[in-house]
């Protein structure tokens, strides 16, 4: 088998993964056509939004050879600053703003963290993944916070679905914010410099590439995009909830993974990550119509990230 066709094999890997998922459930499902209907797969895709765009951010953490296990914190903290805000009578574009920036905000200390503090990606945001939720749980006075409905259906994520739209605006966000990651990861000097690190930081630094820096930037930079998916989720949820999204990290880690970014470092790619998530998002939907039980689904998916993971090592040691 040639490199070049192994390759390619490994690009259409996630994708042929997706079609599987679908066409396992589709003849599982009592009502085929209804699993395959348009109205289901308009909510598959509302349903991606939230992994969607954690998984765009993990994509440069784990290309440049980290890790984020605060994800679901991050979206945690984020919802409840955003239905604060709101409910305290803020203009939505505020509330929501807040609720970015303060993903963002966590990211930078992540990088900070395992910069200046020299601690294990894995280390450092296993202690942010607490901090984060017991300060969602400290804002929120350990309750859920529920804004004016009124407010609510301001917020420009919220709002119904035009039939033009033939989708959910998150979905179209989704898609705006994933071509322009995959521009700044492919046509730009940072894109560049995300792969240098995670393939040989050490190399890369030797280059000239001031790689603490570029990891706070990265960590910063993902960071945003999970405060963006805390406002979806709170903007779904109708309210900011401090124990929201526990668990969401392994899907977004998962998503990544499967849509072929390497656990190693130096590799990934944005759309791969969108197919990882689309695989994730099917997957729960599928079990859902099944009428399977959250437990089946979360030995699923781990059983996924593990056989996604050894596939990434068998490739790696054929390559070399």
């Amino acid at each position: 088998m040639s490199s070049t066709f192994r390759a390619r094999l490994s690009a259409l890997a996630p994708v042929l993964g997706l079609v599987l998922v679908i066409a396992v459930f589709a003849m599982m499902s009592d009502d085929p056509a209804q699993y395959l209907s348009p109205r289901n797969l308009r909510i598959v895709l509302a349903q991606t939004v939230i992994v969607a765009l954690g998984a765009i951010g993990m994509t440069f953490i784990i290309i440049s050879g980290g890790i984020d296990l605060a994800v679901g914190s991050t979206i945690a903290l984020a919802g409840v600053v955003t239905a604060l805000g709101v409910r305290d009578g803020y203009a939505p574009i505020v509330a929501v703003s807040a609720g970015v920036v303060t993903g963002g905000l966590v990211g930078i200390v992540n990088g900070l963290a395992i910069t200046r503090l020299k601690v294990l990606p894995f280390i450092g945001t296993l202690g942010m993944l607490g901090i984060a939720r017991g300060v969602a749980k400290w804002l929120a006075n350990q309750q859920t916070v529920n804004a004016p409905e009124t407010w609510i259906n301001e917020l420009a994520v919220t709002f119904p679905t035009p039939s033009w739209l033939l989708v959910a605006p998150g979905v179209w966000i989704s898609v705006v914010l994933a071509v322009a990651a995959t521009f700044l990861l492919q046509q730009t000097v940072f894109g560049r410099r995300v792969f240098a690190v995670g393939s040989n930081e050490a190399a890369a630094r030797a280059c000239g590439v001031q790689t603490d820096r570029l990891k706070v930037w990265i960590y910063g930079l993902a960071g945003l995009l999970f405060g963006l998916s805390g406002v979806m989720q709170m903007s779904r949820l109708r309210q900011g909830d401090p124990t929201v999204a526990i668990g969401t990290e392994l899907d977004v880690i998962a998503a990544v993974v499967i849509g072929g970014g390497s656990l190693a470092g130096g590799e990934g790619t944005i759309a791969g990550s969108l197919i990882g998530a689309l695989v994730m998002a099917f997957l729960r939907n599928g079990s859902q119509q099944m009428g399977w039980p959250n437990y089946v689904q979360e030995i699923i998916i781990g059983v996924i990230i593990v056989l996604a993971v050894a596939a990434d090592r068998a490739r790696r040691a054929r390559a070399t």
